[in-house]
């Protein structure tokens, strides 16, 4: 009988030193990151691009694909994954590092970054994602972010599990 290995779990995290999205936080604006432990060293490029094809997020790329405009193909995931294109979808690039990227869409943001596990000497990287919603003005965040935050929540860890398990199952390149 097969033993089975326990599944690295998405986790709330604090930002790390140096995240792109520190930027939001004291601002006003909601700021959150979830973190995973990913079994081998991962480049970001696989990262972005395995967040962005999982089935889920897919599922999100078709709710945007009926707004003119707002269509994506798995081509151009992979060509803003290797910093090739500078817009997909409803996202703008708003930075870019080698191990992170930052992505804006209105008053929304969403981050994801490659650490290193390192310190700890355990072999592979760490995944996070995150986001931020940036207030309109003196309107604060609103009550329609304040309602769904829950399910923002929930989403978040789904979406960065999804991509962990992708990438568990992929070979390194």
């Amino acid at each position: 009988m097969a033993q089975e290995v326990d599944k690295p779990q998405v986790q709330v995290s604090p930002l790390p030193a140096g995240a792109l999205l520190r930027r939001y936080v004291g601002s006003g604006a909601h700021t959150d990151c979830y973190s995973v432990d990913c079994t081998r060293p991962t480049l970001l490029s696989d990262f972005v691009e395995a967040f962005y094809t999982t089935r889920l997020f897919k599922l999100e790329r078709r709710l945007l694909s009926l707004t003119p405009g707002l269509a994506s193909t798995d081509d151009e995931v992979r060509e803003l994954a290797l910093g090739k294109r500078e817009r997909f979808a409803a996202w703008t690039v708003e930075a870019r590092e080698p191990r992170q990227l930052l992505l804006a869409a209105g008053r929304t943001r969403s981050w994801l970054m490659v650490g290193s596990r390192t310190a700890d000497g355990s072999a592979g990287d760490v995944l996070f994602f995150g986001s931020a919603v940036v207030p309109r003005g003196a309107g604060g965040l609103g009550w329609q972010f304040t309602a769904l935050l829950g399910f923002h929540k929930l989403y978040s860890r789904l979406l960065l599990d999804a991509a962990s398990h992708r990438l568990a199952l992929t070979v390194p390149t």
